[in-house]
């Protein structure tokens, strides 16, 4: 059964830490409303939070997969343009990754760069804060 995307990075927004569960199958975060356990489907979230990362990207397609090639040793154009193309296609991306999900190596490094994202009661992004992001994201 796949955890939430964003185990461990999700706050509400009184700074409180979101606990994950599920409800049958489906991956859920749990949120302490004065006691009451407010269950929001995971998916809502997680799928949100995708979307507001990719609208950040739109654009600095060709900056990005330029820096994502060099990083991977891989600086040539055939490599270079896969990347690209894969920037483009993200939202394709992100189907697989609600099926995989990230490693929990990758969700600790997030959390130890600062990366939170901050949900209400009712299961809305905030917002998604980034160290190092231009301004922050506001979801409403």
């Amino acid at each position: 059964m796949p955890q939430p995307l964003f185990a461990g990075l999700v706050v509400d927004e009184d700074g409180n830490p979101v606990q994950t569960s599920s409800i049958g199958n489906e991956p859920a975060y749990v949120i302490d409303d004065a006691g009451f356990l407010r269950h929001i489907p995971a998916e809502q979230v997680d799928r949100a939070v995708l979307n507001q990362l990719a609208e950040m990207m739109k654009g600095s397609e060709d900056l990005l997969s330029k820096e994502t090639a060099k990083m991977l040793g891989q600086d040539d154009p055939f490599s270079k343009a896969m990347i690209e193309n894969q920037l483009k296609n993200i939202e394709q991306q992100f189907d697989a990754l609600m099926q995989t999900g990230f490693p929990e190596e990758m969700r600790a490094y997030l959390g130890m760069m600062g990366f939170k994202i901050v949900i209400n009661y009712h299961g809305e992004v905030l917002r998604v804060e980034q160290p190092g992001a231009a301004g922050g994201d506001e979801g409403e």
